[in-house]
């Protein structure tokens, strides 16, 4: 598979806000509030601490992404990168579309002396993704997640 990788840009908003509709709904279950969910991609570029976004293309064609978030630890002094919205359009799933945007943010994370670790969260019923988490290096470690969201007084980010 030929694939092009790049920055995202403000034009791919509706690619992005696409594929986070579509994962949100395979993964969750979710439908999403589009104008919510708009508005969060947009503030991605509109303030760049946030985060950024990379794309894959095939035949120009935009093909998979991956948002990346940013933790700073205090514990390590240094920042680890979150991987976060990771879609694959399914035309395109198992054929290396994830590994090479994993591998660019590898390479990207290992060129920034401030970036410590790559982090990112799954569902525990989504082995086929832990297992390819795990072929590309990464560990499983013994935390869990909770949240407490929306807090009160804000609305649901669900349609």
């Amino acid at each position: 598979m030929n694939l092009t990788l790049r920055p995202a840009t403000p034009a791919d908003v509706p690619v992005i806000v696409a594929f986070n509709e579509a994962l949100a709904f395979e993964s969750e279950n979710a439908r999403l509030a589009a104008d919510v969910l708009a508005a969060g991609v947009r503030a991605m570029f509109d303030d760049p601490s946030r985060g950024f976004y990379t794309l894959a293309e095939r035949n120009g064609e935009i093909v998979g992404q991956i948002m990346v978030t940013y933790e700073w630890s205090d514990w390590r002094n240094g920042w680890f990168w979150w991987i976060q919205s990771v879609y694959v359009r399914d035309d395109a799933r198992r054929g290396g579309v994830f590994r090479a945007l994993y591998r660019e943010i590898e390479r990207r994370a290992t060129a920034d002396p401030a970036v410590i670790g790559l982090r990112l969260y799954f569902d525990r019923d989504n082995t086929k993704a832990q297992a390819t988490y795990l072929a590309l290096g990464m560990v499983q470690k013994s935390y869990d997640m909770m949240e407490r969201y929306p807090l009160d007084g804000r609305p649901s980010d669900v349609a």
